[in-house]
């Protein structure tokens, strides 16, 4: 994020109105370099807005004969609500069936945090991932699913402290085949008991 000094200073003031609102002090000892603070955090915590998933998976493309799932699972990822703007804290669990083309393993990881770095929806999220992979390396199928915490449903609200919530998006073979999904839904699923 390439801000200029003034829109820095305009963040850092909000956040000292923000400060001053809920009651604080702005001038106290552990509070005077707080809006800066804040400001490296969610330039940091939104980086994925100045982010390309095309050109992150484009970077790492390798030919294969292979045609077997490749299953990327338990990739944490950290997120925020747009309606809160509080956390979103889960697991992302990734395949697809290749059709001629592989990428690189650690490219999906870094997809799912391009769009975890945005102010998001899970179930927006979701279908992002699913749709930037189909869209990047054309297989033959492609599986997201999310398991996330929602601070904005523990912190505040109905306060349900380790609810999940789990979302899906499925593509190709994954939606068509159910002996696919049937065995995608089999490999992850030691990782909703842990």
């Amino acid at each position: 994020m390439n801000k200029t000094l003034d829109e820095q200073q305009k963040f850092e003031e909000a956040i000292k109105y923000i400060l001053e609102y809920v009651g604080e002090d702005v001038s106290r000892e552990g509070l005077v370099k707080t809006p800066s603070r804040v400001r490296k955090a969610y330039e940091f915590m939104c980086e994925g807005y100045a982010q390309d998933p095309q050109e992150i998976l484009s970077s790492a493309m390798f030919s294969t004969t292979n045609d077997e799932m490749v299953v990327v699972k338990d990739i944490e990822f950290y997120s925020m609500c747009e309606h809160h703007i509080l956390p979103i804290i889960g697991k992302a669990h990734i395949a697809y069936i290749p059709d001629g083309k592989v990428v690189g393993l650690s490219k999906i990881p870094r997809v799912v945090n391009v769009f975890a770095r945005r102010l998001q929806i899970q179930e927006q999220m979701t279908e992002q991932i699913a749709d930037a992979i189909s869209q990047a390396i054309n297989p033959k199928g492609v599986a997201v699913v999310l398991d996330a915490r929602h601070m904005c449903m523990e912190m505040r609200g109905v306060q349900k402290i380790n609810s999940t919530t789990v979302t899906s998006a499925l593509r190709g073979l994954f939606k068509e085949n159910k002996k696919t999904k049937d065995e995608f839904m089999s490999i992850i699923s030691s990782s909703f008991n842990k």
